[in-house]
């Protein structure tokens, strides 16, 4: 007798490697588990917003009280038109803060978040409206001299590095204070323009309109509060630039790649690429390292391919293995 055997597997097996597959395929098309955060951190993470927004704003209404107001450098904003206005009429900047940003805070409502950006907004317009007011009525007779310095160009220097980083400690806690801030952030959210560059677009009609009533030199100094500021809350809200991020195309890969870990103790990564106008086939490499690592990594590649290719880039964070550790 001729022994015949089956190549096909039995009907339960492959049932059962069927259902699987099967079984494997529905998890792998399943939408992915959004992470919840525990309820305790979400209320160690509202404090610590709500810590940073208060801060913040405190800030900024002291250097508006000590720098801006005395000084009438109405460095664009709502602010730099509650100073125009109350040169002529007299009324408190932090009442007219308050009510000129009703407006803005509409139009915030519908592009910034909805009532997250309301509530925390309409905190921030509060305490600054009523500091402002509050330090306006009581600096004078604390203060020994006030305002602190007659100096107007050293108060518009630090009008814009003061008032800059309280602004940057706003929006650190995902708010603003209102005023054209709203404004700057939809254009910085919708362009990503920098802060720096959005205000100077924003507030430059104001400024130039503090420059017809209180003359071009004020209107000068405004300008450059305004400059200082946002440039102050970029660093603020970015922190500093302490990395740097390197490409190297060389013909010499895994030779500079080892250099480069064993010298420098950072990750390297390689593609193989082609240059449009030689045709050749060579090697990129990536390594981001700090700031002060960038002379050791001339000097490998250096010694490694001279004739290699190096670029180095500025990045204001890293965030991972090796750097700032990733938090949820």
């Amino acid at each position: 007798m001729t022994e015949q055997h089956s190549t096909s597997a039995p009907t339960s097996l492959r049932s059962l490697s069927s259902n699987g597959h099967q079984r494997r395929f529905s998890q792998l098309m399943r939408p992915p588990t959004r992470l919840v955060k525990p309820a305790s951190a979400k209320i160690k993470q509202e404090i610590k917003q709500l810590f940073l927004l208060t801060i913040g704003t405190l800030i900024a209404a002291l250097s508006y009280s000590l720098f801006q107001v005395p000084h009438n450098i109405a460095a664009g904003g709502i602010a730099g038109v509650g100073i125009i206005i109350n040169h002529f009429t007299g009324w408190p900047v932090g009442i007219m803060y308050l009510i000129m940003n009703i407006p803005l805070l509409i139009l915030g409502f519908f592009f910034l978040g909805r009532w997250p950006f309301i509530i925390r907004t309409v905190i921030g317009v509060a305490i600054f409206s009523a500091a402002t007011d509050l330090f306006g009525l009581y600096l004078p007779n604390l203060l020994a001299t006030y305002p602190v310095t007659g100096d107007t160009l050293l108060s518009a220097i630090f009008a814009g590095l003061v008032g800059g980083i309280g602004g940057g400690f706003v929006y650190r806690a995902g708010a603003t204070m209102g005023g054209t801030g709203i404004v700057g952030r939809i254009i910085q959210k919708k362009t990503g323009i920098p802060l720096s560059q959005v205000y100077l677009y924003t507030d430059g009609i104001i400024v130039l309109t503090a420059g017809l009533v209180f003359g071009w030199e004020l209107a000068l100094y405004a300008m450059l509060a305004l400059f200082l500021g946002g440039i102050a809350s970029d660093y603020t809200l970015e922190g500093p630039s302490t990395v740097r991020t390197a490409t190297i195309i060389t013909n010499q890969p895994e030779n500079l790649s080892r250099a480069l870990m064993a010298g420098l103790g950072r990750g390297v990564s390689q593609w193989e690429i082609t240059g449009s106008y030689t045709g050749q086939t060579r090697a990129m490499l990536t390594c981001t390292m700090y700031r002060p690592q960038v002379a050791d990594l001339k000097q490998l590649v250096a010694e490694v391919d001279p004739k290699a290719f190096v670029t180095i880039g500025v990045a204001h964070q890293a965030l991972g293995s090796g750097f700032i550790p990733l938090q949820r």
